[in-house]
């Protein structure tokens, strides 16, 4: 989940160099006080996106629900443009159906601003999106920006020009760009008028500013643009479309741009535009290698970018990221140079490396750094996907195997099952890859609630699993026997189960439990722990078998052995710094304790679990959490607490597209002490206190849920 947000809804922070636009800025505000499709077009780096958000942050508070940001740039295709728009306003949607369908009720009763930032790739796609989002959603406002209108009924348009050149604003963005304080008369003020008051153009002058000077700059510039068009280099023109005049000059600073890069910049900058979202160093240099582009020129190579504003500075994490109108320039010189394929197939490997880095890590102290890795480069890991399930099917599988628990946890169901199911219908392949990639497609299928597939997929696993592990045990037993095998068919001893046999079980476990068959649940889980050798900490499959069969004790009613497993799996996790199977103990525990009548004890791990939850980003986790500690206040007869966190809870049930889940025991528990605690505190005052944590910031519900404050 997010962090702690003084207003509801989701919005970048704003760009400190923001100059100008009080007109636009007005008439942007008035639009959307009128209409509910607002869509700001504008040639590429004119402002659009800039001029959006300013307007977005300025009219946030007329919109109860919220104003909520989608950055379009890393779509390469409209297949995931429901789940990126869904995830942008806290849909973490765990139902099969039809992903619109869930996007369409998560907004039907809402008064927000929903904001698409740079439409113009996947026009046609946001069309119809927003055409059926408006339909279904009438409190729902959207301010989209695009090179071109969306076309939809009632679409009113906002027009974007440049600054105006000879005025004041283009000649104040230059100076805070450039960090000079420039006359108006001079070379600054004919460079503005050079570059037509574009933004982008601007700004990659201010650049060149800072290292060679004003006059420097504006008789390069001079001679740039006094070529004629057919000399230049005209690699964004359109072939279908005459570009106004100003955006040939865009081109034109472009390409300015890119003549004085050296070498090895230029061809940085083309390897780059491979990245669809934000890169860090390490993945540049894995990725962008190669030929005069070493280990010890990339790095300078990339700070010069940086310097030339191609690439933008590093954030807090490290990370560098291009403007797609840069990007996109880069692209095309990357295609002249003939090495298109060749980068994109060192970028899929790099994230399938890093995807199964992030796998064979998950158990220990690391698990947590890989998990938001995983999130961080999540644009870029679904890139390598579709590369590779275009070219490569078996590395396909292997990757959305390695990565897709991780997106299922993080409530990204819909992109793991898709990616899941596209790999293994396209992947021939037998062995580990195809056994976990069926293991993490059963527990998808599980958390959406899909039974009859998931059953089918668990038993598919399993055989999966024993046909793996009796072909590696026979290609042991080969390889330890010198010479030649006169019967290659010949029958071998019985081979051991191991991890993936321990992980189909656990995915039997888990079907079992959420179907409430505790007992077939611990049967499975039970026998296979006690035919695999081994401890608990030697390996995350064990470590899931186990907490399947503290869960199914916990269902059969053996409380007291329950609780002894489950603390003693807990201390291993400690000692392993091992996050996600700690925080569903934790859950486990907080249940335990309800069942015994202990609801402080179960508090207190409700709590812990939360904390688990909200590092880990999973928002199903939170609320399940909500549920518990609430059950819990009310069975410690704390009404007012319980009907808040019982809002809260049911807010973040909202943002998953699901109605509320847990294990049975605690669905009765709850319904138990909810009625005790509305008699306690009466009806009217329960239902106020719920309905005002409903409608207030569910991040604030739960800060108050982990303090133990009543709300204000």
């Amino acid at each position: 989940m997010r962090d702690t947000a003084s207003v509801r809804g989701h919005l970048p922070d704003e760009n400190p160099g923001f100059v100008g636009r009080r007109t636009e800025l007005g008439r942007i505000s008035a639009a959307l006080a009128e209409h509910r499709l607002v869509t700001v077009t504008g040639v590429g780096g004119v402002g659009k996106t800039r001029l959006a958000l300013r307007s977005a942050h300025r009219v946030a508070e007329r919109f109860p629900d919220g104003a909520w940001w989608t950055d379009l740039t890393p779509l390469d295709g409209d297949r995931l443009l429901v789940a990126l728009v869904a995830d942008s306003v806290d849909l973490s949607d765990h139902t099969p159906g039809m992903a619109s369908t869930a996007l369409c009720r998560r907004l039907a009763e809402d008064r927000l601003l929903l904001v698409l930032d740079s439409c113009e790739h996947l026009a046609e796609p946001c069309a119809r999106l927003v055409a059926e989002l408006l339909a279904a959603a009438p409190g729902l406002t959207v301010l989209a920006t695009s090179r071109r209108p969306l076309g939809v009924e009632g679409e009113r348009i906002v027009a974007l020009d440049p600054l105006p050149p000879a005025g004041r604003d283009a000649l104040e963005l230059l100076r805070r760009a450039a960090g000079e304080d420039f006359p108006a008369a001079g070379p600054a003020g004919e460079i503005c008028v050079r570059l037509e008051g574009i933004p982008l153009a601007l700004e990659l002058a201010a650049a060149q500013i800072r290292l060679q000077g004003a006059e420097a700059v504006r008789d390069q510039l001079g001679t740039r643009l006094d070529t004629p068009p057919g000399a230049r280099f005209d690699l964004l023109a359109h072939t279908q479309r005459v570009w106004p005049s100003r955006h040939q000059t865009l081109r034109a600073a472009i390409g300015w741009s890119h003549e004085l890069c050296s070498p090895l910049e230029r061809l940085l900058w083309a390897r780059l535009s491979v990245f669809r979202g934000p890169f860090d160093l390490a993945s540049a240099l894995a990725v962008c290698s190669g030929g005069p582009l070493t280990p010890a020129t990339l790095p300078e190579a990339l700070d010069g970018l940086v310097r030339s504003s191609v690439v933008r500075p590093p954030d807090a994490s490290g990370r560098h990221r291009m403007l797609d109108t840069i990007r996109a320039y880069g692209a095309t010189w990357l295609e002249r140079t003939g090495e298109t394929g060749t980068v994109a197939d060192r970028h899929a490997a790099h994230f399938r490396g890093l995807a199964r880095r992030a796998d064979t890590e998950w158990l220990g102290a690391r698990q947590l750094r890989w998990y938001r890795s995983v999130d961080a480069h999540h644009t870029d890991l679904r890139t390598a996907l579709d590369r590779l399930l275009r070219t490569e099917p078996d590395a396909a599988l292997d990757l959305v195997g390695s990565v897709a628990f991780a997106w299922s946890c993080r409530g990204r169901l819909r992109e793991a099952r898709d990616g899941l199911e596209q790999a293994l219908l396209l992947s021939g392949s037998r062995g580990r890859a195809r056994a976990r990639a069926l293991w993490a497609l059963g527990v998808t299928l599980v958390l959406q609630g899909e039974f009859g597939p998931a059953q089918d997929v668990s038993e598919r696993c399993a055989r999966e699993a024993r046909y793996t592990e009796y072909e590696e045990a026979l290609e042991t037993e080969r390889a330890a026997v010198p010479g030649p095998h006169p019967d290659p068919y010949a029958e071998v001893a019985r081979p051991r189960p191991g991890d993936l046999t321990l992980d189909a079980a656990a995915l039997a476990g888990l079907l079992a439990l959420t179907t409430g068959r505790p007992m077939a649940a611990f049967v499975v889980v039970d026998h296979v722990l006690d035919s695999v050798p081994g401890g608990p900490a030697d390996s995350a499959a064990r470590l899931r078998c186990g907490l399947v069969r503290v869960f199914a004790l916990t269902g059969l009613g053996r409380l007291a052995e329950a609780r002894e497993r489950a603390l003693a799996l807990h201390a291993v996790c400690e000692q392993l710094d091992e996050h996600w199977t700690r925080t569903a103990l934790e859950y486990q525990l907080a249940l335990t304790g309800l069942l015994e009548g202990a609801p402080a004890d179960a508090a207190g791990h409700a709590r812990a679990m939360l904390e688990g939850t909200r590092r880990l980003g999973a928002s199903l986790g939170v609320a399940l959490g909500l549920d518990v500690l609430a059950t819990a206040l009310a069975a410690a007869g704390d009404g007012e607490r319980a009907a808040d966190v019982s809002g809260t809870g049911e807010a973040y049930w909202r943002s998953t597209g699901q109605p509320r889940r847990g294990l049975p025991g605690l669905r009765a528990l709850r319904e138990k002490y909810t009625d005790t605690a509305r008699a306690t505190i009466g009806e009217p005052a329960y239902e106020e206190i719920f309905l005002r944590a409903l409608t207030g910031l569910p991040q604030d519900g739960l800060d108050r849920a982990l303090r133990g404050f009543p709300q204000a």
